[in-house]
């Protein structure tokens, strides 16, 4: 039998602080019309608490995305989150989040492919599926880029916001879900949009801090260039892969990172009427891997897409990279009852629960470990010293 991937589950989640163009205005030279008519934005989610990191924002949306589904963690065969702002460069910001949903079946791990990571992951997930290799994938688009960013810097801090969007990716034999992708790089233009210091090649010094190369760089003008060209590019070789034409595509949602990108390639180049384009840029940002996800939450939840409907989805990051998908909209996944949503959310807590015993159990074993390494050593101390008056008493 034939196996398609479609998408059962979708949710989203951001941060409570809102920030707006007009807070900005407080601690760096702009304005909120400066921000407005340049980038479309006129606020974004921002972490403020110690605890929020990348892992509990996806946390929060891969939940979100189970119950829509009506799945249970067990359910789910690989866990995938594209991210430019891991909690660790290791271990994989997915692995905290299988452990955080108790998706004790799942695989797990971390893509990078800054803002064009989460359409990679949709094809990543596409693959296993069709393959036979995994039934479910949950993949994961999650930032909290406030970290990363030089909050004196104007060209760079008022871009960016920090927020999660899941989606599940299931098999099943009804053609559609998943129709087709474009993937690509041009690592020719790797400094372009870059976060220099903290990896290898450029380890943390006091150097490297005081010079603020832990935060976001970025050559605006030759990124502009790029995205227009490359969005428009990847979306008329996505339809056509896929056997259709721009006009059999019912909605077309880009990765929200400035509107005069969307309007210069998607809108203008591909002639692609605007009413028919997803944009929620101006009460978000720029979420990097969670825009489009966030996005495809959103306009599922206003009524944008029927089954049915053709979608697109594409994007562009560092790297430099690109990619887009195309995607038939499939039935909803009908409501879950209400008992098994009470399950679902005694599952979390309890899921905690099995993993500070999993903890404990690694303790005790590592201790107890520890105490007959030592008994050990105590008797070959033991039969050294035996062996030692022996020879003495010969």
């Amino acid at each position: 039998m034939a196996r398609y991937s479609h998408i059962v589950g979708w949710g989203m989640y951001v941060p409570e602080r809102v920030v707006t163009n007009d807070d900005l205005a407080k601690i760096v030279d702009t304005s909120d019309e400066w921000i407005r008519t340049r980038t479309g934005i006129r606020e974004r989610h921002i972490v403020d608490k110690p605890n929020e990191s990348t892992s509990t924002l996806a946390v929060r949306a891969a939940r979100a995305a189970l119950d829509k589904a009506g799945l249970p963690p067990s359910a789910l065969d690989m866990i995938i989150v594209a991210t430019s702002s891991p909690d660790h460069l290791f271990p994989a910001t997915a692995c905290i989040v299988q452990d955080a949903l108790g998706a004790t079946r799942a695989g797990a791990y971390d893509l990078s492919a800054a803002c064009s990571g989460f359409v990679y992951g949709m094809a990543m997930a596409h693959g296993l599926i069709v393959s036979g290799q995994a039934d479910t994938v949950m993949v994961i688009g999650a930032e909290t880029l406030s970290r990363l960013v030089d909050w004196s810097d104007r060209n760079t801090c008022v871009l960016f916001g920090d927020g999660a969007g899941a989606i599940i990716m299931q098999a099943r034999e009804e053609p559609g879900g998943f129709l087709a992708s474009v993937l690509g790089a041009d690592g020719s233009g790797a400094n372009l949009l870059t976060l220099p210091a903290g990896g290898s090649k450029l380890p943390a010094s006091v150097e490297t801090v005081r010079n603020g190369d832990h935060y976001i760089k970025m050559d605006g003008r030759a990124v502009f260039r790029f995205a227009t060209r490359v969005m428009a590019e990847a979306t008329r070789e996505v339809v056509e892969k896929a056997g259709l034409t721009l006009d059999d595509v019912e909605l077309i949602i880009p990765h929200q990172a400035n509107t005069r990108i969307i309007d210069s390639s998607v809108i203008k180049q591909l002639k692609f009427p605007k009413e028919r384009v997803f944009v929620n840029l101006d009460r978000y940002g720029n979420t990097s891997t969670a825009s489009i996800p966030i996005a495809l939450t959103e306009a599922v939840e206003q009524g944008r897409l029927n089954p049915g409907d053709h979608v697109v989805f594409v994007g562009f990051g560092a790297g430099l990279t690109w990619a887009a998908a195309l995607i038939q909209w499939g039935m909803p996944a009908p409501p879950l009852p209400t008992w098994k949503r009470w399950w679902y959310r005694f599952w979390y807590p309890w899921s905690r629960l099995l993993s500070a015993y999993r903890r404990l159990r690694r303790r005790v074993f590592a201790a107890w470990l520890g105490t007959k390494e030592r008994s050990q050593e105590e008797l070959e101390s033991l039969r050294e010293r035996t062996r030692r008056g022996t020879e003495d008493r010969s």
